[in-house]
């Protein structure tokens, strides 16, 4: 299935312990290149997150966000200093004994000593995490999966009717090519007569002369290589794998032969046919370059 290098897909799941919210989306390289965005306590998501998606991704700048939200009550303990607090009982009421200031301590005024407590966070179970975060991770793919096949359908459908395009112009040219040379040669003998006047015109000077055009101005290898590798552009598009780079190369293999026939053109009509040709080559060139 061909794709575009180009999609974005999201989904949020939830198994009861974990929210997950997985966002994906990439843009055109040259290249597999993956970046993630986990939360800091998860760090190991990230190697797990570009093995999964690498396995279906071959090109692409890929952006990857995974958001988690624990759903457990007691996710987070905090803990007593026993020992500290012992010391300032202690020191408080050594105060009130030795210097008479009145010991109020309370509950709440223990809490504006924040070294007597730790806030701790339970420790993560990294299988349990990932477990909780795939189901997520595996539906947004899914969803950018298909909105990079859905666009790589509508560049497929661009790109063959534009080497169909490029058909009509190569047809146009085999027609024309011919036709080149008998007219070449109308205008060779008409000239010679002129300057010639009563002279006979020698038959055989004019067979050579139109066979010397003829094989300058001949086309017909490049055509049909041009016709073989239109031929194998669309055989392409029914490949199980990406063809991006080799589209890439048999886009400049067509260029090379419409840039041949050019530089042998020696008629105006072909002229312009070449050049419709050449910038339609060049407009697949731009598609493919976003094909994976």
């Amino acid at each position: 299935m061909v794709r575009s290098m180009t999609g974005f897909g999201r989904a949020e799941t939830s198994n009861g312990e974990y929210r997950a919210v997985c966002e994906i989306k990439s843009v055109n390289h040259r290249y597999f290149e993956f970046s993630a965005r986990v939360p800091r306590s998860c760090g190991f998501l990230e190697e797990k997150l570009k093995t999964f998606l690498s396995g279906l991704i071959s090109r692409g700048k890929v952006e990857c966000g995974l958001m988690l939200e624990s759903l457990r009550e007691q996710d987070l303990a905090v803990r007593l200093h026993p020992a500290l607090l012992r010391g300032y009982l202690d020191a408080f009421a050594e105060m009130e004994r030795d210097y008479g200031v009145r010991n109020d301590l309370t509950a709440t005024s223990l809490l504006r000593l924040p070294e007597l407590f730790t806030v701790e966070k339970r420790t993560a179970d990294e299988a349990a995490i990932w477990e909780a975060a795939l189901p997520a991770v595996q539906e947004a793919a899914a969803r950018f999966l298909a909105m990079r096949e859905a666009e790589g359908l509508r560049l497929q459908a661009d790109i063959l009717a534009r080497a169909g395009e490029i058909l009509e112009h190569v047809a146009f040219v085999e027609e024309r090519s011919p036709q080149t040379v008998l007219e070449y040669n109308e205008k060779l003998a008409q000239r010679m007569r002129e300057l010639l006047a009563d002279a006979k015109v020698e038959e055989q000077r004019l067979l050579t002369e139109a066979a010397i055009f003829a094989d300058k101005t001949a086309v017909a290898e490049e055509t049909v290589r041009l016709r073989s590798h239109l031929e194998q552009l669309a055989a392409f598009f029914d490949s199980p794998d990406p063809i991006g780079r080799k589209l890439d190369f048999l886009v400049q293999e067509i260029n090379r032969e419409a840039n041949t026939i050019g530089s042998k053109a020696q008629d105006i009509a072909i002229a312009r046919r070449v050049v419709e040709l050449k910038a339609l080559v060049e407009k697949i060139r731009e598609q493919i370059q976003n094909l994976e």
